[in-house]
This record gives structure tokens, sequence and C-alpha cells, in this order.
């Protein structure tokens, strides 16, 4: 019986329609990225899982899809797992048969530390040594194979109490060690990519005696996050990244100002609004009402607050051990308003007993004034203390970019300023600042306004219709010659009903019908039918191709 075809949950294939699309946008995306001067670069697919491991936090970190290695690597190491066990067990049964004792950690400590590494070693199944730290999601899995194959060999029901005891230590303990230490080395050393940006961190440090330092790059491809699917958010999408590293000037993030602003003006999106902050001024805050350790409950607790609101980001904060004296120093973020330079005003006032703080205030101050200076086209500038993505890796300026208000989506776009993102690959001191297009948000917000040109989604101009082998020679010598001139036809390849290759021609949105029998041929012409008003018109091949350009 055959199986009912289906994807992935958070996963999707693309119409031909939709593909056209999405290549609209991302040819956009694309050409400007290189007016600016970035220069595109590919990474694999996936990386070896250290490389993305522990850079994301702990979230992130559980959000990486591991790649099995291929092979016989899990069945090995099941295996390995089910004879370590099944010694463990009949030694320790031995044991305690020959001393007559009850279980104690005295007895588990002995065995594990001298005997088993020992029996462990000589059967080839020494395995844990020198491994990578790493933790896995499949562990409950690979414990569940074990205790079947345990119990299939009737090892467990044989148990007396302290083997009981023994077993559920024995488990316990190398849950732990497995999870936090081994089992991902063993049976994962890949993983697919999380984002564009580590592995481009890797890139420049694997790369850095051939770059040209500004180093500008782009890149388009896509990434994969075990996420909960919902609109907006899927498992498999693309990301469009845009990063300068190798440089700590201010203007980068000026001009990454102004290519936000160019796309999106490019797509026809009005009123988007690039929201803008700077870690610094965050740490200033958190500094200044004495809560520095507590920076991302702050943080956290501040980002919600168009969505609780005043009383319900007080009560949030309070719960992470913020004081109500601290509190009362943030309040006039609660009615964070004005200007732009009202707010770096109001920022001044609120940080001018961080040095920390002034820096960061000292910063947006530049960005903007000059953003302000240059003019947007058709975007909007806000200075928002509240925005606080990417606190574990961004230093500096920190981006989103929210979709017009007539739209119910999340952000579109991110990024920000990072000053040592090479430096956990042994780089160090190599600042960064990029910023991100979210490529499936954008077709959504695209979409629900009606932005997309007809001439995106525009099939072949023209069918030519089979009437037997003879028309059809004489019909790819005048297709070949359309082609060469960049004008899209097609053929259709069955000499079936007249009245089925119309409609194969409606259904796809094709415009025009190109005939030719008998006469046509013996003049060598060509009857060209427009499909939408049924008119038919005798042309030669010169005005065929005109008509059709």
């Amino acid at each position: 019986m055959a199986s009912k075809p289906s994807i992935p949950k958070g996963t999707r294939d693309f119409s031909p329609t939709e593909v056209a699309k999405r290549q609209y946008i991302i040819q956009i995306i694309k050409s400007n990225f290189e007016k600016f001067g970035f220069q595109p670069i590919e990474t694999p697919s996936f990386e070896n899982s250290e490389t993305l491991m522990g850079k994301y936090g702990e979230e992130g970190d559980r959000l990486i899809f591991k790649i099995l290695n291929s092979g016989e690597y899990v069945s090995k190491f099941n295996d390995t797992l089910v004879e370590f066990i099944r010694f463990s067990i009949i030694y320790h049964k031995d044991y305690l048969k020959k001393k007559n004792e009850s279980f104690d950690m005295k007895d588990y400590d002995f065995l594990y530390k001298k005997n088993l590494a020992t029996y462990l070693k000589s059967k080839n199944l020494y395995i844990f040594k020198d491994a990578t730290v790493s933790e896995i999601e499949l562990l409950d899995d690979v414990f569940y194979f074990i205790l079947k194959r345990l119990k299939k060999d009737d090892l467990l029901s044989k148990a007396d109490s302290e083997f009981d005891d023994f077993v559920k230590i024995i488990f316990a303990d190398f849950y732990y060690e497995l999870k936090y230490k081994y089992l991902t080395s063993y049976i994962s050393e890949k993983a697919l990519r999380y984002d564009l940006t580590v592995p481009f961190a890797r890139y420049v440090v694997q790369h850095q005696n051939e770059i040209e330092f500004p180093f500008k790059r782009y890149q388009i491809q896509p990434v994969w996050r075990a996420d909960r699917p919902q609109k907006g958010r899927f498992r498999e999408f693309f990301q469009c990244d845009a990063d300068v590293v190798g440089s700590k000037s201010l203007w980068q993030e000026v001009e990454l100002v102004q290519l936000y602003d160019t796309v999106f003006t490019a797509l026809g999106l009005n009123a988007v609004t690039i929201k803008i902050n700077n870690r610094k001024i965050l740490s200033g805050i958190a500094e200044v009402i004495g809560a520095s350790d507590k920076l991302i409950d702050f943080t956290v607790a501040l980002d919600k607050l168009d969505k609780i609101g005043e009383d319900g980001v007080k009560k949030e904060m309070m719960e992470k051990g913020i004081s109500e004296e601290a509190i009362l120093k943030v309040q006039p973020l609660f009615s964070f308003t004005g200007t732009i330079s009202e707010k770096i005003t109001q920022l001044s006032v609120l940080l001018s007993e961080s040095e920390e703080g002034m820096k960061g205030v000292e910063e947006l101050r530049f960005i903007c004034e000059n953003v302000i200076k240059l003019g947007l086209s058709n975007s909007i500038l806000d200075l928002d203390v509240t925005l606080a993505r990417g606190l574990n890796y961004y230093t500096g300026a920190i981006f989103e970019v929210a979709p017009p208000k007539s739209v119910a989506m999340g952000s579109i776009g991110g990024g920000g300023r990072y000053d040592d993102l090479t430096g956990i690959f042994g780089l160090k001191n190599m600042s960064g600042v990029g910023i991100s297009f979210g490529l499936d948000r954008i077709y959504l917000v695209v979409e629900e306004l009606n932005l997309f040109p007809e001439t995106v989604t525009a099939t072949s101009k023209a069918l030519f219709i089979n009437y037997g082998d003879k028309e059809a020679f004489y019909a790819l010598q005048a297709i070949q010659k359309l082609r060469a001139s960049g004008i899209k036809v097609e053929f259709y390849p069955d000499n079936t009903k007249v009245a089925k290759q119309f409609q194969h021609a409606d259904k796809r949105g094709i415009p025009y019908a190109v005939i030719i029998g008998e006469q046509e041929m013996a003049s060598n012409s060509y009857l060209l039918k427009n499909l939408i008003t049924g008119e038919q018109v005798s042309l030669n091949f010169e005005n065929l191709r005109n008509a059709l350009s």
C-alpha cells in the first residue's frame, strides 16, 4: 500500500507563482546589497556541531537540528552501551555475592573507576576518551533501546532490591554524562546551520589571510531551527544577511539604515519602522538602578511594555528580584516619547552617572543625527529603548524593522553591532555589524498589501499549437529564434486535440497562441491568436517577434 505523501512540519513546498514572487524579493535585496558594495559568499548547509553549539544560548542550542553520523555509528554506540550496562549488572551481582554485602556507593565508585574502565578498554568500548562536550535530544530513544534489549535478555527481572538501586544509579549517572559530554560527538558530529552569522564568523577566521578588510559580505541561504511553527515562523527558511567586519566606524550603521530604507522602498513598502537601540544603553540603565547582575531579566521585562503595560512590566521586574527603588529610577522609560533628539536628551540625563551608558548615548546620537541629515525615502527611524534582541552577542547598536502598522506581523528584519564574534574561533578584536532581512515575513507583508507587480508571475508569452510533426518542426525553428531574442515561448509537446491545447494555455495564463497549418507553412507566416480577446492576425516572423516582444 502506497504511503500518503507529506512533508516535515514547519517546511513548505513552493508553487511556480510563489517561487517567482520569492525570487522577485531576493533579486531586489541582492541588487541593493551589491549597490552598497557587499560581496556574496556561501557556506555549507551543515557545520561541525562544535561550530554551532554554545553560540546561541541555552534556548538556541535546543533549536539546532543535529545530523546523525552515517553508517553504523548509532547501532554500534547502542551496542556499546548495552555491553557496558550488561557487564555492570553481571559484575555487580557477582561482586555482591562474593562480598555478601548490601550495595552502597563505595561499591559503585570502585566498580566504575577501576574495573569497568579496564573492561571497556579491553573490549575496544572505551569510546568516552577525549569526547567533545555537547548534548543531544536523542537520549531518551537511546536508553529506550537499551532497556528493551536488557529486558529481552531477562536481566532486569532477576534483580534484587540492591540491584534495582544500582541500575537506577548507573542509568541516572550515565544519562547525565552522555547528555552533556559524550553522546553527540559520537553519533552526531554535524548540525544544520541555525543562522548565517556564526558560519560567517567561522568563514572569516578560516579565510582571514585571503580577505581584504573591512570585508563586506552578503549571504542569501536557507537556515533551519527546530522551532514551533506558526504564522511567519518556519523550521526551514531563508535569511538574507549583510555584514561588515574589520571596522568599528559608526558610518557602517548609518549605511545599514540606508540599505534597509532602499530595499523596502524598492519593494513598495512605505512607513516601515527601523527601530534602533544600543546594548550599552541597556547596560547603563541596569548599572544606574543597581541591577547590573539582572540585565537580562530587566531588559526581557522592559521589552514586554507594549504587550503587558507598565504595571505588568513592574510586576515582572519585582518577581525577578529588582527592587522598587530601582524600578522608580527607570520610571521615565515607561513614558519615553518625543523626537529622537528629545529621547537622546532624556537618556543623557538618566545615564549621566554611567560611563558605559553615555558611550551608548553618543553612539546613538551619531548614527541617528547623520541618518536624519542624509534623509530616508519612505522608512521611519525610531529610537526604542525597549529593544533588547541579541543581547548574547550584540555589543553596540541593535536594529529591528517593523512592517507598516496596517499589517499584523512580527519583525521583518534585525541586526546589530558585535565587537568580538570571531573571537569564539580565536580571532580577537574583529568588530563587525550586520543586518538581516526576513524573506518569508517580507513575502507575507508584500502579498497582504498586494504589492507584487503582475509581471512577476508572468508565464510564457505564447504557446505554439501542435498540429503534427511537420508543423512542429516549422514551429520549433521560429521558437528557437524567439528564445534567442529573449522572448519566453513554448511548444505543446503532444499532438492532441486543439481544444485541449487551448485549455492548457488558458490554465497557465498564457496570453497568446501561435497556430501553424499547411497554409501558414506555404506562405511562410504564423497565425497569432489573442486568447483574451479572441482576435487573430497572420504575421511574418519579424512582425511575430515584434508582437511578442
